[in-house]
């Protein structure tokens, strides 16, 4: 790629069952020049048929819709093997919802209060595209919440339950550092300035980790972390 090249657009799917929503929220998107809507759903069957059509690379779902919802919706996405690359971000009307826990263990990168400003919400896209965890620090303290709530279990619908011991244990004693302090919310530039290492390493760590731990992106690291009780929530 020459400097004078630029990446190809960032492509959106915008699944939500309020049209006029769905309507601003592509009007905010296409005024980007380095995203646009590829397709619009009305409900979860509909987003993943159209995720099928298009591979978008972000999905931007709304968690409560009629029939399939988002979380469902999410499940099918991520267990579909030509959709490993698309992104989700879960748009919640609240920003700490009961099904937020759920949508990340389902494969979702993150999620986002639908009364986000509009800039939040184009970042929220980008961060996503570019593989990173989308937790705001109020979505954390929800996040680590639920967890307490729930007792650190796994999701009730997943049958299969993952041996953490044995992954963590195929862990190297640095990976397994990077682990905590992504849990913790860093990024790579600041666990590297942490640890004293080039962010290209702190990056390599954490695509090892990754592989190991069959996660899809750091958000998946982050609940790992919790789930495994590698990282253990502070009560404040």
């Amino acid at each position: 790629m020459t400097g004078t090249e630029t990446a190809p657009p960032i492509r959106v799917l915008l699944a939500d069952d309020q049209a006029l929503l769905r309507s601003a929220f592509r009007i905010l998107v296409d005024s980007e020049p380095d995203m646009e809507v590829v397709a619009e759903a009305a409900d979860g069957a509909e987003a993943v048929a159209r995720a099928r059509d298009t591979a978008p690379d972000v999905v931007l779902m709304d968690i409560r819709m009629p029939g399939t919802d988002g979380l469902a919706a999410t499940r099918m996405i991520t267990a579909d093997p030509e959709l490993s690359a698309v992104r989700i971000v879960m748009l919640t009307t609240f920003e700490v919802d009961e099904y937020v826990v759920r949508s990340l263990r389902a494969g979702a990168s993150g999620f986002l209060g639908k009364g986000a400003e509009p800039e939040e919400l184009l970042g929220a896209i980008r961060i996503a595209h570019a593989g990173e965890a989308l937790l705001s620090p109020a979505a954390t303290k929800g996040l680590i919440a639920t967890f307490l709530a729930q007792g650190g279990g796994t999701d009730p619908d997943d049958e299969s339950t993952p041996s953490y011991a044995e992954r963590l244990a195929a862990l190297t004693a640095r990976e397994r550092e990077v682990l905590v302090l992504v849990a913790g919310g860093l990024s790579n530039d600041e666990i590297a300035a942490r640890l004293d290492v080039s962010p290209l390493t702190v990056k390599t760590h954490v695509n090892r980790t990754m592989a190991k731990l069959g996660a899809r992106d750091r958000a998946q690291l982050v609940v790992t972390a919790y789930e495994s009780g590698l990282v253990r929530p502070r009560v404040e």
